[in-house]
């Protein structure tokens, strides 16, 4: 199917692009296009005009600070998947960005569109929420740091005002870390019917923070609170197999039954189940190369 006619606008700035916006209401932001180009296609959006914030030289790559990552919103999958200091430095962030899609994917999508469209079934929300990123915005009236356990709302709704552009991601540098993203994708699309990213920290043996979050089961990523108390506190040595389990049994106990995620591929409780044994892959998976 073809999409409805739009007006085009390429600005060359942030502050260009949130003109475009004011003066064109009910525009649509375009940045890697595989979130908005289906539904344009399909008929669900008819954006009157596209705003093509792809070439927006502040909105891409990547710079390292002294405690932080900042990642453009606009830097494709494929420059974090290739960025090798990254992958040191926070592994949880990387490994999820290269189970996004495949190569074809994160060669064009983006990391910060990713989470502005925030889609339940999407693998980077759950990577955001574990390794404690801010988003950072900007609009009409400046710019704004969102923590990302505040930024997501609900299903394909976040914290972004309508008038406002998801600019930048700041992950902290965590090179004493340890991370790790597993999922069962759909046979479908690929997406996660269930994900959990894990990020591990220990000192002296003993594990201090520890940060676990799921995406594919409610209808936004969700920190896994009660499995990070279960595990926090205990020895990386000593923790046996049978104690992972335990902790990750209690990864629905925080979830509204009610809510989780329901469809022609899974039930809630097969969700639930799956959750459980996919949380125990990735705090196993983490610990390993703590």
């Amino acid at each position: 199917m073809y999409p409805d006619s739009f007006d085009y606008h390429r600005p060359e700035s942030v502050e260009e692009a949130l003109d475009m916006l004011a003066d064109n209401p009910g525009a649509e932001l375009l940045a890697g296009g595989h979130s908005l180009l289906p539904t344009m296609k399909s008929g669900l959006s008819s954006p009157d005009s596209l705003v093509d914030i792809s070439e927006v030289d502040d909105l891409t790559g990547i710079e390292y600070g002294e405690e932080t990552i900042t990642v453009g919103a606009a830097t494709t999958y494929a420059t974090v998947v290739d960025d090798d200091q990254l992958w040191e430095e926070n592994t949880v962030i990387a490994e999820t960005t290269h189970a996004v899609g495949d190569k074809q994917v994160r060669n064009r999508g983006t990391f910060g569109g990713n989470l502005a469209h925030s889609d339940p079934a999407s693998d980077l929300p759950a990577a955001a929420l574990a390794a404690d990123v801010t988003v950072h915005v900007q609009g009409p009236d400046g710019e704004r740091a969102i923590p990302i356990d505040d930024f997501f709302h609900g299903m394909y709704a976040n914290d972004i005002a309508e008038d406002e552009i998801l600019t930048a991601v700041e992950i902290p540098r965590q090179p004493d870390a340890s991370g790790a993203y597993v999922k069962k994708p759909s046979p479908s699309s690929g997406y996660a019917l269930v994900g959990v990213a894990a990020n591990l920290q220990a000192e002296d043996g003993t594990l201090t923070d520890v940060r676990i979050a799921a995406n594919g089961v409610m209808d936004h990523g969700v920190r896994l609170g009660p499995v990070e108390d279960a595990l926090t506190g205990e020895s990386v040595d000593s923790l046996s197999s049978e104690e992972i389990e335990d902790a990750a049994a209690h990864a629905p106990d925080d979830l509204d039954e009610f809510m989780v995620m329901d469809d022609m591929q899974a039930s809630p409780e097969f969700r639930l189940q799956l959750l459980k044994v996919y949380t125990e892959d990735a705090v196993e998976a983490a610990l390993d190369s703590l």
